[in-house]
């Protein structure tokens, strides 16, 4: 018996890796996270198969779900939203089955920066602008953040900002990142990627915050700054005729 830990994207069904469908296919125990994995991912169980939303569970009651399975000999499909790398809260979990020697795989999983990208139809890394992305939070309930990983502290790179899990402190994100970026820094809020009722709202450092606001936005949004996201017309050297690489000698070399 394994527990398969799965990322499973940022909502879309078919938004998960062929991997992904085929363990969660082949598992007759799924334990999904219900408030962010989209209902649809669940179509992909086989049928008759034990579906756990574990989002009112506690670590304790997500663990006796687990043991429950080891002691049938079920294979437990793990299910979290976007990739397991960030915000997954992976490690606890694997920890607790690792003590009772129960084997667990990772599967990634499409993560909910790359879904909010491909919804504005950018990329998030420009020649000469940005070339780096940092993937951050705000403190909250949950944990506070350590020491030195401070929006003033990524914002003095002038990288592309993916702020997760902190669309209810836009304001005093806006007021951190102001003096770093400029009033006029293009940011976006893309409000529950790739699901049916995607919502993307665009703007500036200036303006993003109330249109925010005005759009009824709480939960499940990711908040996008940088110089980046703005239209540029600087193209990257990989594809220039005069640039050299292994598989495309210059003409006549």
């Amino acid at each position: 018996m394994t527990v398969h830990f799965i990322g499973a994207g940022p909502g879309a069904a078919d938004l998960i890796t062929l991997r992904a469908r085929d363990l969660i296919a082949a598992c007759p125990v799924c334990l999904y996270a219900g408030s962010v994995v989209a209902p649809a991912v669940l179509a992909h169980c086989p049928p008759g198969a034990r579906l756990v939303d574990t989002a009112p569970l506690s670590l304790d009651a997500i663990e006796a779900e687990c043991l429950a399975a080891h002691a049938a000999g079920q294979d437990v499909a793990r299910l979290h939203s976007g990739d397991l790398s960030i915000y997954s809260a992976l490690a606890e979990q694997k920890r607790r089955l690792e003590r009772h020697g129960i084997p667990v795989t990772m599967t990634p999983g499409v993560p909910a920066f790359a879904a909010a990208a491909a919804a504005l139809g950018c990329e998030l890394t420009v020649p000469e602008v940005a070339q780096s992305l940092v993937l951050t939070r705000m403190p909250g309930r949950a944990s506070a953040m350590p020491a030195g990983e401070t929006l003033a502290a990524f914002g003095a790179t002038g990288a592309t900002l993916a702020i997760h899990l902190a669309v209810t402190q836009l304001p005093r994100i806006v007021a951190e990142l102001t003096p770093l970026y400029g009033a006029a820094c293009p940011a976006a809020v893309v409000v529950r990627a790739t699901w049916p009722d995607e919502r993307i709202i665009r703007g500036t450092l200036a303006d993003i915050a109330p249109r925010t606001a005005e759009a009824g936005v709480d939960r499940m949004a990711l908040i996008l700054v940088g110089p980046a996201l703005a239209t540029h017309l600087t193209e990257s050297a990989l594809y220039s005729e005069g640039y050299q690489r292994r598989f495309r000698g210059l003409e006549g070399a």
